[in-house]
């Protein structure tokens, strides 16, 4: 087992790097959803929005894999957009990713007590204040802290350790997804709805949730000096993995549908966990799925502070960040200050409630979103002006791919903005995504050094890893 050339340890092979990708993107969403998507779309039309919807991702996905094969660096799109864009396109690309990840993080420590309220009856005790007209529960607000503590602590003390973990829970996930896929094949029934729900208006509707159940494939990029794999075969997992991903989801639609009507489905709190428990006849087993859920939180929450706390490891080694966030512990070799900075974010979501749930996952997806659009964008740049960079992994279709790549990502940029189907909303949304802008001027403005001034840094960490 080796170091990189920052202190960080190699420890990851193509399982684990997998199942990281993979689990982050199979979090806590379609437990929660999979009623909404057989409601808006019909069972056929929601399956068909998901493919349609791999399909989009797997142009961002397709254009990582290549730059990450190229460029297997810690930090991922900083590496990509500070090449490709110089300093200032490659701080506002992570600064914009790190938010992204930031809000799963946070968004985990709300889902985590919902879940627990469907498991536990009466779960719902000592109500503090309310935000937003909702109330907020002590009970939430332990579990909640208590969740982050813990899964802050996890990767504090090592990435195998996280990985491990990532694998049990995911185990834990897909084995879930067999029995309902199962119990729907030998006890469900056709579904009543119609199959293409509302037409295309549903189909679309669906289509626009689907690339935020996607969040996580670009996890791997952004630990990829802690793989210990081949350069192309880290850009190969990163589209095995959407893959992977979407077959998750069109098997869970089409499990669900078999045991209840979407109507019905779309007013269960748990609508896959409902599923479960009807296909069964057992309110028990249903429960069953609920922990699957919560082993989907867990999964999520772990890869996305991993994303995350090396996205700001990498930030702060470019200088664009204070020096500490790039200190690396001298016993677990893990970027420890990054860690406990995205744990101390997160640890504050629970005090505003389950209303905290909607806020952060609209406001947190315009992030990932022009951070994609970024990424594209380094990815033409560097395809015109570095034609002879080595790519052990080369995008089919090269300039053609790129462009219908931007054009994409640049349209669900605009859907977020006033005016657009998913528009943030004033004040709570837009409150978040400017706290995080100003958050990021401050510590830009302390970093205390001058960011590095061209390509060349990436061309230098690119040789030091070659030469070790």
């Amino acid at each position: 087992m080796s170091e990189s050339t920052h202190g960080l340890e190699k420890t990851l092979g193509s399982k684990e790097t997998l199942i990281l990708s993979f689990g982050a993107m199979i979090g806590w969403g379609w437990i929660i959803l999979a009623g909404d998507w057989i409601d808006s779309g019909g069972p056929h039309g929601a399956i068909v929005a998901f493919v349609a919807g791999a399909i989009v991702v797997s142009f961002v996905a397709i254009i990582y894999s290549e730059l990450a094969s190229a460029m297997p660096l810690v930090g991922g799109a900083q590496v990509y957009s500070l090449r490709a864009l110089g300093p200032i396109g490659s701080f506002l690309c992570t600064w914009a990713l790190i938010f992204g990840y930031v809000t799963v993080a946070a968004f985990e420590a709300v889902a985590l007590p919902s879940a627990m309220a469907f498991i536990i009856p009466g779960f719902d005790a000592f109500p503090l204040w309310n935000v937003a007209g909702e109330p907020v529960y002590a009970t939430w607000i332990v579990v909640g802290v208590l969740g982050t503590v813990a899964m802050t602590f996890l990767n504090y003390i090592g990435i195998r350790i996280a990985a491990q973990f990532q694998i049990i829970m995911t185990v834990v996930i897909a084995l879930a997804g067999v029995m309902l896929v199962a119990s729907a094949v030998t006890s469900g029934q056709p579904s009543p709805d119609p199959s293409f729900g509302a037409g295309t208006a549903g189909i679309f509707a669906v289509i626009l949730m689907t690339p935020f159940m996607f969040v996580g494939f670009d996890v791997i990029p952004q630990s990829a000096e802690e793989a210990d794999i081949p350069a192309r075969t880290l850009g190969l997992l990163i589209l095995l993995s959407v893959g992977m991903a979407a077959l998750f989801y069109m098997a869970v639609i089409w499990g669900s549908s078999r045991a209840l009507p979407g109507a019905e489905l779309v007013d269960s709190t748990l609508p896959a966990a409902e599923a479960m428990g009807v296909l069964y006849d057992s309110t028990t087993v249903g429960q069953i799925m609920a922990l699957a859920g919560i082993a989907g939180i867990l999964t999520s929450w772990n890869a996305f502070i991993i994303g995350g706390s090396r996205a700001l490891f990498a930030l702060a080694e470019a200088g664009m960040l204070p020096k500490w966030l790039s200190t690396v512990h001298p016993t677990y070799n893990t970027p420890s200050n990054a860690i406990l900075l995205i744990g101390a974010l997160s640890v504050l979501a629970p005090f505003f409630g389950e209303q905290m749930l909607t806020w952060i996952v609209n406001a947190g997806g315009i992030g990932i979103v022009v951070a994609w659009f970024f990424v594209v964008l380094s990815f033409l740049i560097l395809r015109y002006r570095e034609p002879e960079m080595d790519r052990p992994y080369k995008v089919p279709g090269g300039y053609l791919t790129g462009i219908i790549g931007l054009i994409l990502t640049g349209v669900f940029v605009t859907l977020y903005l006033p005016g657009g189907q998913s528009a943030l909303l004033w004040p709570y949304e837009w409150a978040i995504v400017l706290l995080w802008c100003a958050f990021g001027v401050v510590l830009y403005a302390l970093s205390g050094d001058s960011p590095v001034d061209s390509s060349d840094e990436v061309v230098e960490k690119m040789s030091a890893l070659s030469d070790d």
